[in-house]
């Protein structure tokens, strides 16, 4: 569980919790995977586009990769709010800033 402790500074400490930060690990690691496919879709697909006769498999490629880019949002809403179960009510909480 996490503990919120608001300082006279107006900084705030969170302790996570070991589901939590499991679950924080797991979200970070399919967005990666997901991050290393898109490199490799476009990349695949632009040495395709040199050659005339791969044009069109490059092309798939490069709707693959953009399909993995919109999917990058998904995932990062998912983790929000996969998190916010832990703490409902609680504004920010989810919020994806490390990837």
């Amino acid at each position: 569980m996490t503990q919120h402790v608001q300082t006279h500074d107006n900084t705030v400490t969170v302790h996570l919790g070991r589901e939590e930060l499991v679950i924080r690990q797991r979200y970070e690691t399919i967005g990666i995977i997901n991050d290393i496919l898109i490199g490799l879709w476009f990349l695949v697909g632009s040495f395709f586009f040199l050659n005339t006769s791969l044009v069109e498999a490059g092309t798939w490629l490069f709707i693959l990769g953009s399909i993995e880019m919109l999917i990058r949002p998904v995932i990062r809403f998912a983790r929000r709010v996969h998190l916010n179960r832990f703490h409902p009510g609680t504004p920010g909480v989810g919020a994806s800033h490390d990837f």
